[in-house]
């Protein structure tokens, strides 16, 4: 917690704003900064408690009811004086006129909405002490040199005719020099100035003879052999006859204000945890970036990079973990680049910032100078190679890779914005190829964007209209022939787009969160349909419901199922659940219990497209489960490819040595049923036996056959 400014003196704070809410982070804000607060809603409340009473900081709206903020400030003039007070105008972002017009009104100093409330703490508490410095100063001559030791400020003079240079006690303190005679020349007081700085302040002191023109300047001091520190130096001239005849001037000790300013920079423009720049510092350095490139005439790229599986590893592995993470790749990502990527300077000669963190797992980098779309290329590649390089993650070794996208100026975009927005759109399009790649942007990205935002509007739409359409696949016992069960498969219907693939809806039906809504329709629809067999006198088979991640992670599970058996009035052992291995291995301990839960109301559980995902054998072992089915992609090359008939060899071993069924997905040809049932596989699915079917198609195979349970 800060300490209070001042342990003998307690600083009085007045909030003036018409927003409560404002008021109250003020208050906040201020009293852990060691202020006592009071707070005012008008210009008028605040005149009567500043004439009761002056507060040592006033934080006031300019815009409010009745009697305004400047009002305030100019009815402070008229109460004051010239004696000090300090107020803060508080104003809107793109409002300059009212921040002139609070400096001239007599403001110490204006902050933008919305506020930095962080930031404000620091800049509240370095006014008010600069405040009460000068009412100091103000209240007795008898306390100046105490002030000025306090304000770290000596005063210095400079005869001009016979370059005599005449130092206060306090210049001593403030240059940490013992002994340093109090007369000198010019020189003998630039000699203490930083060598880099030296021949600036001796032409200002110079120009300042020349033209009359008092001056003030901020530069470094050297302290022994290698410290320095800041101090702020004015003066103004002394003439006679028009001759200048000497200088007189202070110089104040600001090192601690300049800390303090990069303190509050620092907050402001760059990410806490990586350290690299922030949003804000961004957005500045790539408009700079795109001037300078107008200018000169050349190329700029913007790099958009996201990690992929982030959340997979903070989920699996901790925050702590991810952070550590993001502060490794933040590392990278500044190492990986080199001197010639980014050579753009500001007036004052600071090298803008090239790589920003804009928050999450979402990184930029900003190349200038560019000749061709090859340097950007070479850059991207770089990066891939650089990210993807093993991590030590909390004694654990981890692998991450990154999606980016690059977009170019002028060619993609006139202004910061349509860069940002393209270099995003070709980085999504590269998650879409298979990740850890680079996609350079083209504008039918922005085509396709736009089509699956409207595809994601008319999926919300389509429960509301009855769109989705069941279908059931059988699942065959090759051995008796017999139907034993059927997947529960759905379909959309759309009224102009005709039958929608599940593979375009199901991924944006994850990624939008609608997922959820639709297995619990599948659930609920396929729990009545066995219902409905039931009352048509048919013994039905066991339907089997795929479940994605996010019920799983959201806790639905349990809710949905009971529910749906509840309406429907089924018996839990005609419902088989099928979960992915990775939903599986997510929060595996939480998933267990579930899995118990579901068990003991006597669902039928398997793990659906087995192999593909990274299962634990030891956490295996402990699920609850009844079935491992192979997916498709090792049964449709296992009689023509080694690796793939030795997997699915290996899958039926293991299920076997569990004493779990196995069953085969995907199976076409007769040539790999034969090869599944000589290695013990009987029960298959898949185009040779039958295609998804309708509910009725199905009925009349259950009532032909005269099928019952598997």
């Amino acid at each position: 917690m800060d300490a209070p400014l001042d342990s003998a003196v307690v600083q009085r704070a007045l909030v003036v704003d018409d927003e409560p809410m404002v008021r109250m982070l003020a208050r906040a804000t201020l009293e852990k900064a060691g202020f006592v607060v009071e707070e005012a809603q008008t210009g008028d409340q605040a005149i009567s408690l500043i004439e009761q009473s002056m507060p040592d900081l006033i934080l006031l709206d300019v815009l409010l009811p009745g009697v305004d903020g400047f009002s305030v400030c100019q009815h402070l003039n008229r109460l004051l004086g010239d004696q000090p007070y300090a107020v803060v105008m508080m104003t809107g972002l793109d409002d300059h006129d009212s921040i002139q017009k609070a400096y001239e009104v007599g403001a110490t100093d204006f902050v933008i909405k919305p506020i930095n409330w962080q930031v404000l703490g620091y800049r509240a508490k370095y006014i008010a002490r600069a405040n009460q410095a000068v009412k100091d100063l103000h209240s007795s001559e008898a306390r100046l040199k105490y002030a000025q030791q306090v304000a770290r400020l000596g005063s210095w003079e400079w005869l001009v005719d016979n370059d005599v240079f005449i130092f206060s006690e306090i210049i001593n303190q403030i240059f940490e020099i013992e002994g340093l005679q109090l007369r000198g020349s010019l020189q003998s007081f630039l000699d203490l100035v930083h060598p880099s700085d030296r021949e600036y302040v001796r032409s200002v002191f110079e120009e300042t003879v020349r033209n009359g023109a008092p001056f003030g300047i901020d530069t470094r001091i050297l302290i022994g052999s290698c410290g320095e520190r800041f101090v702020h130096i004015e003066a103004g001239v002394v003439t006679e006859k028009g001759n200048p005849r000497r200088l007189s001037g202070t110089v104040q000790d600001i090192t601690e204000r300049k800390v303090s300013e990069n303190q509050i920079r620092s907050l402001a423009y760059y990410d806490i945890l990586t350290g690299l720049a922030n949003r804000l510092q961004f957005n500045e350095s790539l408009e700079a970036a795109i001037a300078a490139a107008v200018a000169a005439g050349r190329k700029v790229a913007l790099i958009f990079l996201d990690l992929d599986r982030f959340k997979f590893i903070n989920d699996t592995l901790g925050h702590d973990a991810g952070d550590l993470l993001l502060k490794q790749v933040a590392t990278r990502l500044k190492h990986c680049l080199r001197k010639g990527d980014c050579v753009t300077r500001d007036p004052l000669g600071e090298r803008y910032d090239t790589v920003s963190r804009l928050g999450g797992d979402e990184f930029t980098i900003v190349l200038e100078n560019i000749a061709s779309d090859q340097d950007a290329a070479k850059v991207a590649r770089r990066i891939i190679e650089d990210v993807e390089k093993p991590i030590e993650l909390m004694g654990r070794e981890v692998f991450v890779t990154a999606s980016l996208g690059i977009s170019l100026f002028p060619d993609d975009g006139a202004n910061a914005l349509s860069l940002i927005k393209n270099a995003d759109s070709a980085m999504y399009h590269a998650k879409a190829l298979g990740a850890n790649n680079f996609q350079f942007y083209s504008s039918s990205m922005n085509d396709s964007a736009v089509e699956r935002l409207a595809m994601e509007g008319e999926l919300r739409k389509a429960l509301e209209r009855n769109e989705f359409l069941l279908c059931y696949q059988p699942q065959i016992d090759t051995v008796s022939g017999a139907m034993v069960a059927v997947e529960a498969l759905v379909r959309w219907q759309h009224p102009e787009r005709g039958v929608v693939s599940p593979g375009v809806f199901i991924p944006l039906a994850e990624e939008s969160g609608l997922i959820t809504a639709i297995d619990n329709w599948v659930m609920t629809t396929a729990c009545r349909q066995i219902r409905s067999w039931q009352d048509a006198g048919i013994s039905p088979v066991r339907v089997a419901v795929n479940l994605s991640g996010r019920d799983f992670m959201q806790n639905k599970v349990l809710s949905m199922v009971n529910e749906a058996l509840e309406v429907s009035g089924i018996d839990p052992g005609y419902l088989e659940l099928e979960i992915t291995e990775g939903v599986l291995m997510k929060k595996a301990d939480e998933t267990i219990q579930t899995l118990n839960a579901l068990k003991a109301m006597g669902l039928k559980l398997s793990i659906d497209d087995f192999g593909t995902g990274y299962s634990s054998l030891s956490y295996l072992q402990r699920f609850p489960l009844d079935m491992l089915k192979i997916d498709r992609s090792f049964v449709s090359d296992v009689t023509s490819n080694g690796n793939s008939a030795a997997i699915v060899t290996a899958i039926i071993a293991l299920a076997f040595s569990l004493s779990l069924d196995v069953l085969a997905e995907g199976v076409e040809t007769a040539e790999q049923q034969s090869f599944l049932q000589s290695h013990g596989c009987s029960r298959m699915q898949g185009y040779l036996f039958s295609t998804p079917q309708t509910a009725e198609a199905i009925e009349g195979m259950l009532k032909n056959a005269g099928a019952g349970r598997g």
